[in-house]
């Protein structure tokens, strides 16, 4: 098994390649999108069903120094001790080697795979080309594989606005515009690189008609514009999930549909106390090896909250 994620970028001249052990906990804590580091990180299970058996690579186009190696530490606190293996790969495909080991997945009517293993889609599936590279959500971590199979298990119900909050490669907006083709789709990113990274697989894909928005959050006032959403997704991380309760119930249309993930099934007592706490009711626990994901009904009656956008951070929104 491989997950992928990445921060930053590399090419394929002169690519450096960094070692460490990790262990699962490890590997599967990296959030692409809060690591300050210009490298591609792949983690690597080992030995099947060992925690403790598994291996981070990072790949960067510059000779790695002291600050590169102590950031690459840092997310293995576990490798302490152990000297960093650093490689020069020269002209070798470095997309292909962090690609090697990503099988396509099937999740109900959704395929997913990379470049290096295409697929032959079978009657009524829909395909998704989804690289690693510059922001996580390739498909094939189970918060996201989870995310998938729940949404399309909801297909028979009826979404007219839709947003996908923390999109990364942008591969659940996609298949919320698949199986909601009528329903207005948003996709955000807290990374202006991960907005790009959609864009791009949008046009691979041959998606149209998602609106891509870099926000913090839900406060920006391009977010809420257009009223509440019937349907909101937020594969993200624990923390930000309960720190943002208040404000995703404030863009929920009464009754929404709201799916949480990217948390640890140790952390979903947290999380569903923290949505619990704002009218939200839990309909669906599914657990994925050591994660949950949740789908809970909106409140009723809709949340009053000052939703705003005061991170000075520049948001801009475009329509692919």
């Amino acid at each position: 098994m491989v997950t992928t994620s990445a921060s930053g970028g590399a090419t394929n001249q002169n690519t450096w390649r960094l070692t460490l052990p990790c262990t699962r906990a490890e590997a599967e804590a990296i959030d692409a999108g809060a690591i300050e580091i210009d490298a591609v990180l792949m983690t690597t299970e080992l030995v099947e069903d060992d925690v403790e058996q598994w291996r981070l690579d990072a790949y960067t186009e510059d000779e790695p120094g002291p600050e590169m190696i102590a950031a690459i530490r840092a997310l293995v606190p576990s490798a302490a001790g152990v000297e960093v293996d650093i490689q020069q790969l020269g002209d070798e495909d470095w997309i292909a080697l962090s690609q090697a080991g990503l099988e396509p997945i099937r999740e109900g009517r959704f395929v997913v795979h990379t470049s290096a293993h295409p697929v032959q889609l079978r009657n009524g599936e829909r395909g998704f080309l989804i690289d690693a590279g510059q922001a996580f959500g390739t498909g094939h971590h189970g918060t996201t594989a989870g995310c998938l199979g729940m949404l399309d298990r909801l297909a028979s119900k009826r979404f007219e606005r839709v947003i996908d909050l923390g999109t990364g490669t942008g591969l659940l907006a996609f298949a919320a515009r698949h199986l909601w083709p009528a329903a207005a789709v948003v996709a955000t990113d807290i990374d202006p690189v991960a907005i790009a990274v959609t864009e791009e697989n949008a046009g691979v894909n041959d998606v149209a008609d998602v609106k891509l928005l870099v926000a913090d959050g839900a406060r920006s006032a391009e977010i809420t514009r257009g009223g509440s959403y019937d349907l909101i997704i937020a594969n993200i991380l624990a923390g930000p999930l309960v720190a943002m309760a208040p404000e995703i119930a404030a863009i929920a249309a009464p009754n929404a549909t709201i799916i949480l993930a990217g948390l640890l099934t140790n952390q979903a007592g947290k999380v569903r106390g923290a949505y619990e706490a704002v009218g939200c009711r839990i309909e669906q626990a599914e657990e994925r090896g050591d994660w949950t994901i949740l789908r809970l009904t909106a409140a009723a009656v809709p949340v009053t909250d000052a939703v705003s956008d005061d991170t000075g951070r520049e948001n801009w929104a475009r329509d692919i």
